[in-house]
């Protein structure tokens, strides 16, 4: 097992970057056609672009380190799942550079030799493979190594669409499905329309956590598929890391902020057309509300990615992008770490039976709405970042059933205290104490024996039952063992 994070010295944004205002880019332009989605990355310009990192430096941005420490991520799950990365077009040294920053943040190798990294094309192929697209490429690589530095240990299949069309997208997502992925990472968006409500059979399977970039125009811009019932919708977050000096050795251990991500940010708001799902019950959105939860996604406090294939800027190297494109792909590692989803569950709705497992976030705003939860920061559901941030993965996973007491009820005692009282049976304390020491072990028994012990007692006792004289109301009464009586 390979030491995570070693090499890398430690992360974070660029040394004083705090000090610059932050600027950054859309990494895809606006579709020209209403049919064509948009991915969903935005690119720090500010921040210049750093080579591969030598050993001890760090990179810019946050890297895998950070995002386990912010998250408590269980690193070491994982291993077997497979999570798809869905974009459009082709991101050519997508093997190569994905090499080059998992050793740069000390991570296991995930290579086509090994099995763990597969590229298709939206046929399931891996030739021909779709042309070049500066911006789908940076979205290809900030999607495959957010899955990198949320789950490790995961496989990783990217399926490339043959263009940005809505039509080839899902067709890309159905190839995912079909080649067995149980999660699958989607950062991009369209605008909103009545037509998709008939796309929703791609995305109604259950046992798949499909999720999806909730946009970047904040209030009240969400964008499908993440309005879809049947998709997690990722927000963001705009994730700040303090290290406080403690203790007698006076070492600093990071501690970590997080605030919606302000202003044209994460996209938030009520859908106009898609459904509202059982799972969610804010009193504000008639129909479906996004987001369902939320992950670093604001470029001021950006996520750290490598790419060799020049960007829309021309930049190669070390970058610092933001986005939901970061938070998507980020939670669908996530869900991945938490475990296979039950075949018959909507892992959307994970997150809603299981609060307690977020980061409530409270503070931050994604635009004007009269300080409604629609699009501010609160306690509890708020649209913004819904239920809250991960605090490892128990959220994202099947609650589990309430485990049974051993603790007898009034009942078991009562029964226990009268049966102890018929037989003249008395402890030196007493005999209520005795009757409640044998109904507490009954029950203990019971819950470790379980049903097959529970279904043996049962028929011992219809047995004893079958062989106890009857003699009340007419009955007649059983012959002595040995004879036999006809009729």
């Amino acid at each position: 097992m390979p030491a995570y994070g070693v090499g890398a010295g430690r992360t974070g944004p660029e040394p004083g970057a705090a000090a610059r205002e932050p600027t950054s880019v859309p990494v895809c332009d606006e579709p020209p056609e209403p049919e064509r989605a948009r991915c969903q990355s935005l690119l720090r310009t500010d921040v210049a672009a750093s080579g591969t990192s030598r050993s001890g430096a760090r990179p810019p941005g946050y890297g895998p380190p950070d995002i386990w420490s912010a998250y408590q991520l269980p690193i070491r799950r994982g291993r077997g799942q497979t999570v798809a990365v869905v974009v459009a077009f082709d991101y050519p040294t997508a093997e190569r550079d994905l090499g080059v920053y998992r050793r740069t943040f000390g991570l296991p190798p995930c290579t086509t030799a090994d099995g763990c990294f597969r590229k298709i094309n939206q046929n399931g192929a891996t030739r021909p493979l779709p042309p070049v697209d500066a911006g789908w490429a940076l979205e290809a690589a900030i999607d495959i190594e957010a899955v990198s530095s949320s789950c490790p240990e995961c496989g990783i299949l990217l399926v490339e669409a043959a263009s940005d069309t809505i039509a080839d997208l899902l067709t890309a997502v159905d190839q995912a499905r079909l080649q067995g992925a149980k999660f699958i990472s989607m950062s991009w968006g369209h605008t909103e329309s009545s037509g998709q409500r008939l796309l929703e059979s791609r995305f109604d399977h259950p046992g798949i956590a499909f999720v999806a970039a909730s946009g970047a125009g904040g209030f009240p811009a969400p964008l499908w598929p993440a309005t879809s019932p049947h998709v997690t919708a990722a927000g963001g977050t705009k994730l700040v890391r303090f290290d406080p000096t403690f203790g007698s050795r006076g070492r600093a251990r990071p501690s970590w902020v997080e605030t919606a991500w302000t202003g044209s940010g994460s996209g938030s708001g009520c859908s106009r057309f898609q459904e509202k799902p059982a799972f969610q019950t804010d009193p504000g959105c008639s129909r479906r509300a996004v987001a369902d939860l939320a992950a670093v996604g604001d470029p001021a406090t950006g996520f750290s990615t490598y790419t060799t294939t020049p960007t829309p800027t021309g930049s190669t190297g070390f970058l610092v992008a933001g986005g939901t494109s970061v938070s998507a792909p980020l939670i669908a590692g996530m869900y991945a770490l938490a475990g296979t989803p039950g075949a018959a569950d909507s892992p959307n709705s994970y997150p809603y039976a299981t609060r307690q497992a977020f980061k409530d976030i409270v503070s931050g705003s994604t635009g004007s709405c009269g300080d409604s939860y629609l699009c501010t920061a609160r306690p509890g559901y708020d649209v913004p970042t819904g239920v809250g941030a991960p605090r490892g993965v128990h959220g994202l996973r099947a609650p589990e059933p309430p485990k049974p007491s051993n603790e007898p009820d009034q009942h078991t005692i009562w029964q226990a205290i009268k049966k102890a009282e018929k037989n003249g049976q008395h402890s030196a304390k007493g005999p209520k104490k005795h009757a409640w020491q044998r109904a507490r072990g009954a029950r203990g028994r019971e819950g470790r024996e379980g049903r097959e012990g529970r279904e043996g007692r049962e028929q011992a006792g219809r047995g004893r039952e079958e062989a106890r004289p009857r003699t009340a109301r007419g009955l007649k009464r059983q012959p002595p063992a040995g004879r036999f009586h006809p009729g």
